[in-house]
């Protein structure tokens, strides 16, 4: 997998910016006398720094943006960027700098002379999570990029802080890993084998195979990949950093690791884009790996049903009627809505066996929520207001968007079959309600529960602030680990 960029805090040092190499940038305040290593580097560089400050461009640029000098006289960089963002900067705009410094990073890496700005650590964050890149197929020479220091005037004190920041870069990047990887490397083995690598973090990590799971009863599960030549699996991964006994937090996430429709085949244009359609497990394993690493004092348990949709001999059909791990029976009646029948059974099982404090799901679910929200907020469906209060909060925070859905028994009456207890799929109005309401179904009244849909922000159409063009974006990582955080550990 693509190693992240290397972000090491060394003390402020005037001499190590005027000799830096590679690009060297200020995070300069948008008003006031500049200071310290700043105030060094601009007179070196005879006043470039104040002029480029009094000028219209400056002034034209919000806080995180920035500008560049190419060549700058009295300096051994080979360019000067100039990155506004002042002393009472947001998290979301130190990230937007930072994310400005990582589009340029060449081979000789960069200095950012950051001196005592409180943001420091949100812009190593910002830089980490923009500078990603998904190359690892790609042949011939690929241009390498360096290390970046951060010059700062308490380097012990804003590497602690950075620190977790880290591990929730850690995992944002490994949920894009996964999301990116083809769905002929991501198989249900490869995956579950890089969730049981990582046992060596602390985390524990069970994988339940075919034969499991026709003895739980997860036949809505299993019928969506029976006719695929790739087992299907659920794995479950835990955390104990929590007081012992205590219920976990269950995070739950579909992962389709390509989704062909099925015997209902999806069109051939944009097909290969439903490589992502494991997102919901993706972000799920990256959260896990985020906890792991900062040593959460929380409880949480991920789950995930790992599945192939694929048209077979063996296929499940239109029309089948398949029985649940609940006991309850689902007339399918379009096996491209096979994301709510794996959920279903996972759900489930994850109530049975942990008795979740709270339970949230992730997944690709319908194109219905990219209708309604575009790719600017993933779909959030509640049957607990705290819950889904705290989750909106902790997204807010964290700059990814999410809007709540309704829910409402109106929406049941939709579901009915005429053969079975409810049916899988119910046309174009309301699709990605009527979804939320199937799922709501495999949910106790008891159980703080939460369903999210992603479909739209998992891999975003256009480039995005901390995101790369056609990359998949890690959307939920930073949310679901500042909730963890509020909820848990508060």
């Amino acid at each position: 997998m693509p190693a992240p960029i290397e972000i090491h805090f060394h003390a402020s040092d005037a001499a190590a910016a005027q000799a830096a190499t590679g690009r060297l940038a200020l995070l300069v305040a948008g008003e006031g006398r500049l200071s310290g290593v700043a105030a060094r580097v601009d007179r070196a560089a005879k006043g470039a720094v104040g002029r480029a400050r009094e000028s219209a461009a400056w002034d034209k640029l919000k806080a995180g943006e920035a500008m560049e000098l190419a060549f700058p006289a009295g300096l051994a960089a080979e360019a000067l960027q100039l990155v506004k963002l002042p002393a009472r900067a947001s998290v979301a705009e130190a990230r937007k700098a930072g994310a400005a410094i990582a589009k340029g990073l060449g081979e000789a890496g960069a200095t950012v002379v950051a001196g005592a700005h409180p943001r420091a650590a949100e812009v190593s964050l910002g830089l980490a999570l923009r500078a990603y890149d998904f190359a690892l197929y790609k042949t011939g020479d690929k241009p390498a990029r360096g290390a970046v220091r951060f010059l700062v005037d308490a380097p012990e004190r804003i590497a602690a802080e950075a620190a977790p920041l880290a591990a929730v870069a850690e995992g944002v990047l490994y949920t894009r890993d996964l999301v990116n990887e083809p769905a002929n490397v991501l198989t249900t083995y490869d995956f579950a084998a890089r969730l049981a690598a990582m046992q060596e973090l602390g985390l524990s990590v069970e994988i339940l195979e075919e034969e499991d799971l026709e003895k739980l009863g997860m036949r809505a599960l299993l019928g969506v990949g029976q006719g695929s030549a790739s087992p299907s699996k659920v794995v479950v991964v835990e955390w104990k950093g929590g007081p012992k006994g205590e219920a976990p937090l269950a995070l739950v996430g579909k992962g389709v690791c390509f989704d062909s429709g099925g015997i209902s085949l999806k069109p051939a244009e944009g097909m290969q884009e439903m490589t992502m359609d494991m997102g919901g497990a993706g972000v799920v394993a990256g959260v896990m790996r985020t906890l792991a690493l900062r040593k959460a004092r929380a409880n949480v348990v991920g789950l995930v049903g790992l599945v192939e949709n694929m048209p077979d001999g063996r296929a499940q059909r239109p029309g089948d009627v398949v029985r649940s791990m609940k006991g309850d029976t689902i007339e399918v009646i379009n096996t491209d809505a096979e994301g709510r029948l794996v959920l279903a059974d996972v759900l489930w099982y994850a109530q049975e066996r942990f008795r979740p404090r709270g339970m949230i799901n992730l997944a690709t679910l319908t194109g219905a929520i990219v209708v309604a929200l575009g790719h600017e907020n993933a779909g959030v469906f509640s049957n607990d207001d705290r819950l889904c209060g705290a989750l909106l909060k902790a997204a807010a925070a964290e700059g990814e968007g999410a809007w709540r859905m309704p829910l409402s028994p109106a929406y049941d009456a939709i579901l009915k079959s005429h053969i079975a207890d409810m049916r899988n799929s119910c046309g174009r109005p309301a699709g990605a309600i009527t979804a939320a309401q199937f799922l709501k179904r495999f949910v106790r009244d008891e159980t703080p529960w939460c369903h999210i849909d992603i479909a739209g922000v998992a891999l975003p159409a256009t480039e995005q602030a901390l995101v790369g063009s056609k990359c998949a974006s890690g959307w939920g990582v930073m949310t679901l680990n500042r909730l963890v955080r509020d909820l848990l550990e508060g």
